[in-house]
């Protein structure tokens, strides 16, 4: 059996067509493979849990009895990896049912800490003004 001439070139233009649009499809259409799909839905689901939880953090580490000198301490340090320490130690960035705290949150925790002010309460939320329009005629 002969083999026509033109089969040879076909064979490998396949091949190399088939190469050519694997590498167009991963590096610019977005194509993934599992695995690569199951690290990013991980890495959004930690980063939403993070994002939904520091709030907590700052509240409960507000709270505690001593909080004014607390976080002047945290912002006295300037090492982030020192400061994620103090928080997760101190128990705020472990999540009831864990029992060991998420580095994410506590770097978070400590980034939102160090914009954070301890106002006075009566200072908070009042503008002066009575909130009615007292004026009479």
């Amino acid at each position: 059996m002969r083999v026509p001439v033109w089969i040879k070139p076909a064979v490998w233009g396949a091949v190399f067509g088939a190469v050519g649009i694997m590498i167009v499809g991963f590096s610019w259409m977005g194509w993934t493979l599992g695995h690569t799909t199951a690290r990013l839905v991980a890495e959004g689901r930690e980063s939403a849990m993070i994002t939904a939880l520091t709030p907590f953090c700052v509240s409960n580490y507000m709270k505690q009895p001593d909080a004014v000198k607390q976080l002047a301490l945290l912002k006295e340090d300037t090492s982030s990896y020192t400061q994620r320490d103090i928080i997760e130690k101190a128990g705020f960035a472990t999540m009831p049912g864990n029992k060991e705290p998420t580095s994410g949150l506590g770097a978070a925790c400590a980034i939102a800490l160090k914009t954070a002010s301890l106002a006075d309460p009566e200072r908070r939320g009042t503008s002066g003004g009575g909130g009615a329009n007292t004026t009479t005629k």
